[in-house]
C-alpha cells in the first residue's frame, strides 16, 4: 500500500491573518504553510502524520503533494525528518488561482509515479483531535471490505454539517449510501463527516481521470465532489469506518481556531495525573423464568446494591491489567496455603476476564469499523460478588470493564447499543472464556433495575437479540437472599439439560421443551403481579418456578445445598426460588398484616416505603428467625438492596 499526503492547499485563511496580525506574536510564522505550524511538543502538525505513517510494514513508499509556492519550505522539512526528498511533489502551481485542485494533484502524484497499488490518501495539515490512532486498524478493515473506504467522525455541537462533507452509513454493512458536500440544512439528518482520509483500490485508481474529464475548473475538483459523484452517481460500493474523536484545522481555520487548540492540547499535555475512569455493574437475581434464558424463554430479573463489581482505568505509558491481591493470588504463605486456596477457590480468578473484554473489545471495535486510538491504560478491578452462587460475578467484572474502555475510547450507545452489548458480554465468556452461561445476567446488568427479557426463537433470529423492558420498581417487597458459604462450581447445575432440550422434539423427550414454555409463561404472569403489586400472587410463582426447574433437573442435579435452603425458607412461609445457576435462594416472606400496610401505603407513601422495606424487613420476627437458622445451617443472609437507576440519576 502506498500513502499519499496532500499539502498543496493556496491563499489559507489562518495564513492570511498570521501575515495580518499587529500583535507581533506570530511574525515568526509568517508564510509558513498551515501543515507546518509548530504543535503540540514542538512537533510540527505534519510530524503526527509522518510518525504515523512511517511505517515500512504498512507502506512501500509514502508521498507528499505540495505547490510550488511552498516547496522550498516542505524540502526543508524532508530532510530534516528523514523523508525522501525524492517523494515531494510539485504540482508546479503559485497562487490560488491557478491551483490544480485535490483530485488533480492526486492524480498527478499516481500517473507521474506509475502507482500502481492500493493508495491511503490524507490531508495533512488537519489534525486527529487524540492525535494519535491505530492505522494498521484501518488498513485491516479497509482489505476485509470489497469496496474503497473512508474515515468519518460524528459532528461536534458547535460543528455546522454545511462546513463539511456528509455521509450517511448503513449500520449493519458499514456502507456508505449517500455523500453531500457541504449540504444546506435540512437535506440530511447525518452527524456524519467524512474527512480527507481515504483508501482506494488500485483497480478504482482510474476513476479520478474520469473524474476530472468531467470537472474541467478546479473550484468542482474537491475530494468531496468525487466521492458525492463516485457514491451517488457510479454507485460504486465504499465504505466508512468511524474514529470516535474529532479532528481540528480542517479546511479554512483562522487563527482563533490555531490558538484555541494550540491552547487545549498544550494544557492536556502537562503532567497531571490523568483521572481515573471508574465503574460498577452490580450482581442480579432472577426473580422469574431463569434458566429459560438460554432456551428462548422468558426472564424478569433484579439488580441489587448488596453485591457489585468496580472496575477503574487510567490512562498510563504501556498495557497493564492489575491483578487482583485476593482474587489473582501469585504470592502464598505456604505450599499448604497455596492447597487450601486453590481447592476453595479453583484457579481462575478475574484477570483473565479483563484480557478477554479487551481482545474483544479491540475485535469487535475492528469488525464494527471503529478506529481506536493508540492509548494505553492500567485497568483493575475489585469485587464482593459471592463467587459460585449463580448472582453473576463474572458477568458484572465483565460488564464494568466494558463501560470502561467505551467511556475511555468515546464509543456511544449508537456504536454499541445496549442490546448488542448484552450479547458482546455473553460472547466474552462463552466464546473467549468458555463460561457456561445465558443472555439473562448480562442483559440485566447492562440495563440496570428490574428487567424483563423475552429471549424467543422469532425475535433472536429477527433481530439478533430479545425483547428487553424496564420495570417500575417503586415499592417492591422485601426479598431476601441466602447462599451457600462453601459452594460447588454453579456451573455444573445446567447438567445436560440443553441436549435433551434440543433434542425433545425428535427423541420423544418433550419435558424439558415443554417446561421452558411454561417458565415463560410463568414469567409473563409474574410481569403482570408486579406491575399489579400483587405480591400474593409473585410469592406463588415463585414457588411454581422452583418446582418447575426441580422436576427437570431433579434433586440430584440440584444438589443437598440447594435444597436445604429451599426447605429452610419454606419452614417459615417463604416463597423462594434459586436466582440463578445454584448456589443460592431468593426469597419473598409476606404475612397477611404487612401485606395490607403496604398496600396502603403504596399509593400515597411510595418513596417512605422503598426506604423503609428493607429496615422493617429485617425487624420482622420471622425474618430474623430465618436468618438465624440459615446461618446455623452455614449459610450467608441477607435483606435484598434493590438497585434502581431511575431513582439515581
Amino acid at each position: 500500500m502506498i500513502c499519499i499526503l496532500l499539502v498543496a492547499g493556496h491563499g489559507t485563511v489562518l495564513e492570511t491573518q498570521i501575515k495580518n496580525d499587529d500583535t507581533g506574536l506570530y511574525s515568526h510564522l509568517a508564510g509558513v504553510p498551515k501543515a507546518l505550524l509548530p504543535g503540540i511538543g514542538g512537533k510540527k502538525i505534519l510530524d503526527f502524520w509522518w510518525e504515523t505513517v512511517n511505517m515500512r510494514q504498512l507502506f512501500t513508499e509514502v508521498y507528499l503533494v505540495t505547490n510550488a509556492d511552498k516547496y522550498k519550505y516542505y524540502e526543508r522539512w524532508a530532510t530534516a525528518n528523514d523523508f525522501p526528498v525524492e517523494n515531494v511533489v510539485n504540482d508546479g502551481s503559485t497562487t490560488l488561482a491557478d491551483r490544480l485542485g485535490a483530485v488533480a494533484d492526486l492524480e498527478l502524484v499516481i500517473r507521474s509515479r506509475k502507482l500502481q497499488d492500493d493508495i491511503m490518501v490524507i490531508a495533512g495539515d488537519m489534525l486527529c483531535a487524540d492525535q494519535n490512532f491505530d492505522i494498521a486498524q484501518v488498513i485491516r478493515f479497509f482489505r476485509s471490505e470489497p469496496g474503497e473506504l473512508i474515515i468519518y467522525y460524528e459532528l461536534e455541537e458547535s460543528e455546522k454539517s454545511s462546513s463539511r462533507g456528509i455521509v450517511e452509513v448503513c449500520r449493519d454493512t458499514h456502507r456508505i449510501t449517500r455523500f453531500l458536500e457541504k449540504p444546506q440544512e435540512g437535506l440530511t439528518s447525518s452527524r456524519l463527516a467524512s474527512v480527507v482520509f481515504y483508501c482506494i483500490q488500485r483497480d478504482s485508481l482510474s476513476y479520478l481521470s474520469d473524474f476530472l474529464n468531467l470537472q474541467p475548473h478546479a473550484t468542482d475538483r474537491s475530494l468531496g465532489r468525487f466521492w458525492e459523484w463516485l457514491i451517488n452517481e457510479k454507485r460504486l460500493d465504499v465504505f466508512g469506518m468511524k474514529l470516535p474523536t474529532g479532528f481540528q484545522l480542517i479546511g479554512q481555520v483562522g487563527l482563533s481556531d490555531y490558538t484555541r487548540w494550540l491552547t487545549h492540547y498544550s494544557s492536556k499535555q502537562q503532567d497531571t495525573p490523568a483521572k481515573p475512569i471508574t465503574f460498577r455493574s452490580f450482581a442480579r437475581v432472577g426473580l422469574m423464568g431463569n434458566p429459560s434464558d438460554g432456551f428462548n424463554g422468558k426472564t424478569i430479573a433484579m439488580s441489587i446494591c448488596n453485591f457489585w463489581a468496580e472496575v477503574s482505568l487510567v490512562e498510563s505509558q504501556t498495557l497493564v491489567l492489575v491483578p487482583h491481591p485476593l482474587n489473582d493470588p501469585t504470592e502464598f504463605g505456604s505450599l499448604q496455603d497455596l492447597f487450601c486456596i486453590s481447592r476453595k477457590e479453583g484457579y481462575l480468578g478475574g484477570l483473565r476476564l479483563l484480557q478477554a473484554t479487551c481482545k474483544k473489545f479491540y475485535q469487535f471495535c475492528s469488525k464494527q469499523g471503529i478506529a481506536l486510538t493508540k492509548q494505553n491504560f492500567t485497568l483493575k478491578y475489585d469485587t464482593n460478588i459471592p463467587r459460585q452462587v449463580g448472582l453473576a460475578g463474572s458477568s458484572a467484572i465483565v460488564s464494568a470493564t466494558l463501560k470502561c474502555l467505551m467511556k475511555f475510547y468515546n464509543i456511544t450507545d449508537d456504536d454499541l447499543p445496549k442490546s448488542i452489548r448484552a450479547n458482546f458480554i455473553l460472547n466474552v465468556e462463552t466464546e473467549e472464556l468458555f463460561i457456561t452461561a445465558g443472555l439473562q445476567d448480562r442483559v440485566v446488568q447492562v440495563y440496570e433495575g428490574l428487567v424483563y427479557m423475552d429471549f424467543s426463537k422469532k425475535l433472536m433470529e429477527q433481530q439478533g437479540h430479545g425483547s428487553y423492558v424496564s420495570m417500575d420498581m417503586s415499592g417492591l417487597p422485601p426479598f431476601w437472599l441466602a447462599y451457600l458459604s462453601d459452594p460447588s462450581d454453579s456451573g455444573r447445575i445446567h447438567s445436560n439439560i440443553r441436549q435433551r432440550w434440543l433434542s425433545g422434539a425428535s427423541s420423544g423427550e418433550p419435558l424439558v421443551v415443554e417446561a421452558m414454555k411454561t417458565f415463560a409463561e410463568l414469567t409473563d404472569q409474574a410481569r403482570t403481579a408486579l406491575q399489579d403489586k400483587d405480591w400474593r400472587r409473585l410469592a406463588q410463582l415463585m414457588d411454581q418456578n422452583f418446582e418447575l426447574r426441580r422436576s427437570v433437573y431433579t434433586d440430584e442435579c440440584l444438589g443437598p445445598g440447594n435444597l436445604t435452603m429451599v426447605q429452610l425458607a419454606r419452614q417459615f412461609g417463604s416463597a423462594v426460588k434459586l436466582p440463578g445457576s445454584g448456589g443460592a435462594v431468593v426469597g419473598l416472606c409476606l404475612d397477611e398484616a404487612r401485606l395490607v400496610r403496604l398496600r396502603r401505603h403504596q399509593k400515597y407513601y411510595r418513596r417512605k416505603v422503598e426506604r423503609a422495606t428493607t429496615t422493617r424487613g429485617t425487624r420482622n420476627k420471622r425474618q430474623v428467625e430465618m436468618r438465624r437458622a440459615f446461618q446455623e445451617a452455614g449459610c450467608v443472609f441477607c435483606v435484598i438492596a434493590p438497585y434502581d437507576p431511575v431513582g439515581r440519576r
